[in-house]
């Protein structure tokens, strides 16, 4: 009974500093951003920006459109090329898909993973039309 409990404790306390971690990571991510040393690009699609709000300091930059070679992000990857581009999307899937494409094209590139963990991490959000 004490190993059990032990080890339930061990896990809430892993699980409570994993939480802990990724708020930090969020507000380090912000500040980076707030510095002008990267840009933080939301790449879900615009049905789910207006669904659930966004950061809010991201740029607002499809991965569909990337997919599809938008002008768009052309001139967004020239215009941040010696900036730290910081992805993120629903899961951290297709940021981290991205991230990978564009660390390959010799950017630095981090993939913050999902919305809702920057959300509940109480980082600055807003509503978008």
């Amino acid at each position: 009974m004490k190993t059990l409990s032990f080890l339930l404790l061990s896990v809430l306390f892993l699980v409570g500093c994993g939480q802990s971690l990724q708020a930090d990571a969020h507000r380090e991510a912000a500040a980076r951003v707030a510095a002008g040393k990267a840009v933080l690009v939301d790449v879900r699609e615009p049905a789910e920006w207006a669904d659930t709000g966004v950061a809010g300091p991201a740029i607002l930059l499809s991965k569909s459109s990337f997919d599809a070679g938008s002008a768009e992000w052309r001139k967004f990857l020239t215009d941040n090329r010696d900036k730290e581009i910081i992805l993120m999307c629903r899961s951290g899937n297709r940021s981290g898909q991205l991230a990978r494409v564009l660390a390959q094209q010799g950017l630095r590139t981090t993939n913050l993973g999902g919305f809702s963990a920057w959300k509940s991490a109480g980082m600055e959000t807003r509503k978008v039309p």
